[in-house]
């Protein structure tokens, strides 16, 4: 059974970064059902759910993706790019020490883990405001040991890498080709995005499903014509944060 780490939506929610978009208020009742909801999914996907409680002084801290990123030897705890988000790491650090070995990023290295997207033993990290060539010169040291190598992307237009192209399955992709070069992955079928739909490429896949927002039909449309089982939540509220389906999670296989 996978193990899916996340938390709860801070009462500052409204104080979140923003790069990419305009602030706009978030509703937190809102919000915070959406996030249930999502939580909700995840359970009834097969996952066993750790939610961790708010915290009031990190307003981004719902976004539990950008502490960590998990590989199947050991977690990589991350420097996140926003000065207001580093602290973020120190609450996840005990939770994912029960079920990983931890490595940690250190400066002058920047990372979140919404720009770390892994595709077996490649590992390709955004270089993007958060994340930057620091951080992929030292995950190459820290990982050649376990066969992985780390390779930087260029980004157009995004906050994160997973903004702009996420994993399917093993052999399939969902990529928005306007923001990142599709080249970087030769070895996978790409399924493009709606145009009219640019942040329609995060999706979550948890075993034999995709959790994908309900804003995007017609790029759902296209997995679905592909034979994936989608299960669909709304996280509107939460994309006011830039956050998505990738961003409020740690899944441990």
């Amino acid at each position: 059974m996978p193990v899916a780490i996340t938390r709860k939506v801070s009462p500052r929610f409204n104080e979140c970064e923003l790069t990419h978009i305009e602030r706009t208020p978030i509703n937190l009742d809102t919000a915070r059902a959406q996030h249930e909801a999502y939580v909700f999914a995840l359970s009834k996907l097969g996952c066993q759910v750790i939610e961790l409680p708010e915290d009031p002084e990190l307003p981004d801290s719902v976004f539990v993706e950008d502490t960590a990123f998990i590989l199947p030897e050991v977690a990589i705890i991350t420097r996140p790019g926003a000065d207001s988000r580093k602290p973020e790491t120190t609450s996840i650090i005990p939770t994912l020490s029960s079920y990983r070995p931890l490595l940690h990023v250190a400066a002058p290295a920047t990372v979140d883990g919404g720009d770390v997207l892994v595709l077996g033993k490649k590992i390709f990290i955004g270089l993007s405001t958060r994340s930057n060539n620091d951080a992929v010169a030292q995950l190459n040291a820290m990982l050649d040991n376990y066969g992985y190598t780390v390779h930087g992307v260029e980004l157009t237009d995004c906050l994160h890498l997973k903004t702009a192209v996420t994993r399917v399955d093993d052999k399939t992709i969902l990529v928005n080709k306007a923001w990142v070069d599709v080249s970087n992955f030769p070895e996978f079928e790409a399924i493009e995005i709606d145009a009219s739909e640019p942040f329609a490429a995060n999706c979550l896949p948890i075993g034999d499903s995709i959790i994908y927002p309900t804003d995007f039909p017609k790029t759902r449309k296209r997995l679905e014509e592909k034979g994936y089982s989608v299960a669909v939540v709304d996280l509107s509220e939460l994309a006011k944060a830039e956050g998505a389906v990738t961003c409020c999670s740690l899944i441990v296989e």
